[in-house]
């Protein structure tokens, strides 16, 4: 928990009435591998924090699921579409590491929200986090190629990416598997 509160401290000023508010609402709960967090059609009601693991967002289809997010430690998580409007998502969230997440419900996130001087600013904190996570997405589709695409996500997190069966990497960057063997032959 102290891993979050340094976080936050990068930003935020939390003062430690603040804090025992905040970390008393804060769950900690552990997943194994391929552990649906949210199932589509369902409403997201958790904003997470990963201490640990991977975390993919997919719209599940007959062929192939279609990955377009991935979520790492030390990063928030949370089908925040879903979160925010309070309506059901229209894609999935699955662990694919042993992953542990401090999560806050919907409605504890509104009682920080009112009782500390601190919670607008780290809802607003996990937002923005969330929203850069996006939009670059976003623009690394279109402005890169595939193999920028993967170049970048290799670079920023080698150690992790190894832990991503190829065929979410393909899919998240808009590639088939067997395209995605041909980039990463010719870049090797």
């Amino acid at each position: 928990m102290d891993l979050i509160r340094n976080l936050f401290e990068k930003s935020v000023t939390l003062s430690d009435e603040d804090w025992e508010i905040f970390s008393s609402k804060l769950l900690r709960q552990e997943f194994a591998p391929k552990a649906v967090l949210l199932e589509t059609g369902h409403t997201e009601n958790y904003l997470s924090f990963i201490e640990k693991g991977i975390v993919r967002f997919y719209i599940p289809k007959e062929d192939n699921d279609l990955t377009f997010s991935f979520s790492f430690h030390n990063g928030f998580v949370s089908a925040y579409d879903s979160f925010l409007s309070r309506k059901p998502s229209g894609y999935k969230v699955e662990t694919i590491t042993e992953t542990i997440l401090w999560r806050l419900t919907y409605q504890d996130l509104q009682i920080i929200y009112s009782e500390t001087e601190a919670g607008n600013k780290i809802g607003r904190f996990a937002s923005e986090d969330l929203f850069q996570k996006k939009a670059k997405r976003e623009l690394s589709f279109l402005n890169e190629s595939p193999e920028e695409r993967y170049l970048k996500l290799f670079t920023e997190q080698p150690h992790l990416i190894q832990q991503i069966p190829l065929k979410y990497i393909a899919s998240y960057i808009g590639i088939t598997p067997q395209a995605l063997s041909r980039i990463r032959k010719r870049i090797s």
